[in-house]
């Protein structure tokens, strides 16, 4: 399938289901308002993909604070940590009430284990409950979780009935197309959710072996659409609000679930609902959208110094573990693109405490932004 990424200006509409077949004045109706997951309304219908390192509770609500993003995630969590070691409870699993709604992910191969956590999940105040059937890392895998599930249809179903009947909360789950192009699996596997109760499927186009490399194979989410009522959940290859568009166009999802490009640019989700809201005024012909100026905000300079100082000082006063580390991790992907860059960059790694990385971010940027004033 085409994404905007590859060709930029366009997005082709009604390829893979008849309810988009012919666009109408309306436009923005192609990309839904809201879903629901069981009981839970979704709005916008736009999902921050669980990210391993990534979406601590400073992240998630860092995203929400920004605008447009309708569900945020935990990072994947191990069902039988969070079970045996209250630490690891309390760093996966501590969230705040402005983070509704909000799902815990958890990750594992015991039917009986991962009804526990899931138990516990629900007890916490999550609204959701997700399991995780994509993760490709090694460590992961060899443990029998994650990617690795998906050459063992029978035990999910185990694990999908066990966790049904274990809580009251909806539950859903993530998962990868199958483990190689030779054992795609998603459209029985997105079956079997479906029939054990399952509220809600999100699926990852891409195969294990895949990885992240390559592209996406949106068709394959087409396929689980077209085989099951329940909501489903695009992912991959969303890399702007061209692509958002584009993939619930062409495979008739029911959301968009975005991750790598959440924490290189954390304002995607505001310029979705911007676009969206925006794309009324596009010209159509002949059943492709050509928008006749830029529908979104982009950022400027002064925007980048106030993301990346409003995410250091988060990470600063929630006092977390390792708050210095997680800086210069996301230094990497907030500063790409900023003029000069490279040199803050490497003032922020060879900066000692977390006070002091922020101190070199605001120098770097009121020096800029003075020098732009004269």
């Amino acid at each position: 399938m085409h994404k905007l990424w590859d060709n930029p200006g366009t997005t082709s509409v009604g390829m893979a289901c008849s309810s988009f077949a012919t666009p109408g004045p309306e436009l923005a109706r192609i990309f839904p308002e809201a879903f629901t997951i069981g009981n839970v309304r979704i709005a916008p219908a736009t999902v921050l993909a669980p990210m391993a390192g990534v979406t601590d509770t400073v992240f998630r609500r860092f995203i929400k604070n920004l605008g447009g993003c309708g569900l945020i995630m935990t990072e994947f969590t191990s069902a039988d940590g969070v079970l045996r070691d209250e630490r690891v409870r309390g760093r996966y699993l501590h969230f705040y009430e402005d983070e509704h709604p909000i799902s815990a992910q958890l990750f594992g191969s015991s039917p009986a284990v991962l009804a526990d956590a899931a138990r516990l999940v629900e007890d916490l105040g999550f609204d959701i409950v997700d399991l995780n059937l994509g993760c490709p890392a090694k460590k992961v895998v060899k443990c029998n979780g994650g990617s690795s599930l998906l050459r063992d249809l029978p035990l999910i179903r185990q694990i999908f009935e066990s966790v049904r009947a274990a809580v009251k909360i909806p539950f859903t789950v993530k998962f990868r197309a199958g483990w190689s192009d030779d054992e795609i699996v998603c459209v029985e596997l997105a079956r079997i959710a479906e029939s054990s109760g399952l509220c809600a499927v999100a699926l990852h186009a891409r195969t294990r072996e895949q990885g992240y490399s390559g592209n996406a194979r949106w068709e394959w989410i087409a396929s689980v659409k077209q085989a099951v009522t329940i909501p489903v959940i695009g992912n991959g290859d969303v890399r702007s609000p061209e692509d958002a568009l584009a993939i619930v166009s062409q495979t008739g999802c029911d959301a968009v679930m975005i991750g790598r490009m959440a924490p290189a640019n954390p304002w995607i989700f505001r310029q979705i609902q911007q676009y969206v809201h925006h794309i009324s005024t596009a010209e159509i012909a002949d059943g492709v959208v050509r928008p006749v100026e830029k529908m979104y905000d982009e950022p400027d300079e002064a925007d980048r110094y106030q993301m990346i100082r409003t995410y250091f000082q988060m990470l600063l006063e929630e006092e977390m573990p390792g708050a210095e580390g997680k800086m210069k991790q996301f230094a990497s992907w907030f500063t790409h693109g900023v003029p000069g860059g490279a040199g803050l960059r490497k003032a922020i790694y060879e900066a000692r405490n977390g006070t002091e990385i922020l101190g070199r971010v605001e120098e770097f940027f009121e020096t800029r932004l003075q020098a732009s004033i004269v």
